[in-house]
């Protein structure tokens, strides 16, 4: 069986390389750390060395070619390393066989196990939260079925199966935090067949001896279990595999630690050891191995957490810690300023309450956020710079052409906002059936990260849960936002100078005073305001 080497990140921002110059060729036999290729990037020349030792199948590259970074670069053979992992037990093996008759067989393996390596979420993503498993070890599964929710710090994705097969082993507990491009789960391939060479037993581990169990009638080894530890102990009593798996820096870095690599527990594939591993050994020695002897003798009172106190600790993280960190750096990079206001909208609910019957018909939700948006879309038109953004310095100023409108959802993963895109293109109409599709897949936590890219200008409708007004944080790096409060029925003088219930709604504005002043947001909200007060004029001015 073969394993692909994947080009790793080789720098900051490089997503591809030349290969130069190819240092073997397929069917040389090669050891680890040995160079392979030199790829060349836009900023160097780099040599890419053997993880491990094996026989080199397949070259996926010519010279002169454009690699891709995390898209397989070499195979490998790992014929090699099955046989050094049954190299403890062969000397089992071969006093058994000494006794009896046995005849070389060779055994078929009819599933492969592979890792599925957590991919490329999103852009800049390198790690997430497993929300859910949606199978368990032992499990069949099919090509594209669902295998496991993860959280980025953008959304809820999920993570299908690649093939048909069982599922092995899940790498990650619930709640724990997966790293991309390793190991999230393995997974038996049904259909697979590898032969392996005569008297070499594939599948078993390193770190367990072998014990062969003979058919007397056939004398053939039908049987093998893992029974006695191939270890064996250094000098300082530590526990020392024969061969540790780790790649060069991980083996430099041990050095720098004065860590023998083989005393440590790898916790990759096959044992592979990481810096995280380096780092928990290091905290593991200076831990008295006599602690769990005195948990144990310690009464169970104490061990137990005092159930009387409801105080407990809540690590933050995903869209939670994500929310945290964005809204500290609009606060305290961003000067805001409020603007509020107080708009009349008995006639857009009139025409809302027209229109519904209709659009239930065609299986459309008609809510007010079609018109907010509509109404906003319009007035941008005539103050473009409420749909700008500056750069980091504020020394440049972005203005868009197209007006993607955000909506803040309180969905059950936190704060989402998602945005319509272009709805100075879309009809009332289509931005409602694009609201009413976003809002969906944001509660269910499923938005791509797409849909929460490109934002220009948000609302964020607190009125929804209550209350009539906010001070909104502006949804960086965009100049401003707007909360709108509950609408309430109150009394209010008409034309006439007669009492009559009018549908109220508070609006709260936040923007950026480093681009727009108080006198800006209060005309671009009182042309807002116009449109959704008068609804014949936002209609007229679309046409």
């Amino acid at each position: 069986m073969s394993k692909d080497f994947i080009l790793p990140d080789i720098g900051e921002g490089i997503v591809e390389c030349e290969v130069v110059e190819w240092l073997v060729a397929e069917g040389d036999t090669i050891v680890e750390d040995q160079p392979v290729c030199d790829v060349m990037t836009d900023k160097a020349l780099v040599q890419i060395p053997a993880m491990s030792d094996g026989v080199v199948t397949k070259l996926y590259y010519q010279k002169g070619e454009i690699a891709q970074v995390h898209q397989p670069l070499f195979a490998v053979s790992s014929a090699q390393e099955s046989a050094q992992e049954v190299s403890p037990a062969q000397g089992v093996v071969e006093q058994i066989m000494d006794h009896a008759p046995v005849k070389p067989t060779n055994l078929t393996v009819n599933e492969v196990v592979e890792d599925f390596l957590l991919p490329d979420i999103g852009e800049g993503i390198v790690e997430c939260e497993v929300v859910d498993w949606l199978v368990a070890e032992g499990d069949e599964v099919k090509e594209d079925q669902a295998i496991c929710d993860v959280m980025t710090d953008k959304a809820l994705v999920q993570i299908p199966a690649k093939s048909d097969g069982i599922i092995e082993k899940l790498y990650y507990e619930k709640g724990e935090i997966a790293k991309v491009h390793q190991p999230l789960f393995a997974i038996a391939i049904k259909g697979s067949t590898a032969v392996a060479e005569p008297n070499v037993v594939a599948n078993v581990s390193q770190s367990k001896a072998t014990t062969a169990v003979l058919d007397k009638e056939s004398s053939n080894v039908v049987a093998i279990s893992t029974t006695a530890s191939s270890a064996k102990v250094n000098n300082s009593g530590q526990l020392v595999t024969q061969k540790a798996v780790a790649s060069p820096a991980v083996r430099r870095l041990a050095r720098e630690m004065n860590l023998d690599i083989r005393t440590v527990n790898g916790s990759g594939a096959k044992g592979r050891v990481y810096k995280e591993d380096l780092v928990a050994h290091t905290q593991q020695a200076q831990t008295p191995y006599v602690a769990a002897s005195v948990i144990q003798q310690q009464p169970q009172a104490e061990l137990t957490q005092n159930t009387s106190d409801s105080s407990y600790v809540e690590p933050i993280k995903g869209i939670k810690a994500v929310m945290a960190k964005a809204m500290q750096t609009s606060v305290s990079t961003i000067p805001h300023f409020t603007f509020s206001d107080e708009i009349d909208l008995t006639e857009i609910v009139k025409l809302r309450k027209q229109l519904k019957p209709e659009y239930e018909k065609q299986g459309i939700k008609l809510t007010m956020m079609p018109f907010f948006m509509k109404a906003m879309s319009l007035a941008i038109k005539q103050f473009p710079v409420m749909n700008s953004q500056p750069n980091d310095d504020c020394t440049e100023l972005t203005y868009f052409n197209d007006h993607n409108i955000g909506m803040a959802v309180d969905s059950k993963v936190g704060l989402l906002v998602p945005n319509i895109k272009s709805c100075q293109n879309k009809s009332i109409k289509e931005i409602a059936i694009a609201v009413m599709e976003m809002t969906e897949l944001a509660r269910e936590g499923r938005l791509s990260p797409d849909k929460l890219k490109g934002g220009t200008i948000s609302i964020s409708n607190i009125g929804a849960l209550g209350g009539t007004t906010a001070t909104p944080i502006i949804n960086k790096p965009e100049v401003a936002i707007v909360a709108l409060g509950k609408m309430q029925t109150l009394p209010r003088f008409n034309d006439k100078g007669e009492v009559e219930a009018r549908q109220l709604m508070n609006v709260s504005w936040s923007g950026d005073h480093r681009v727009i002043d108080g006198g800006t947001i209060a005309r671009f909200n009182n042309l807002w305001t116009q449109y959704l007060q008068n609804p014949s004029s936002m209609i007229m001015d679309m046409i």
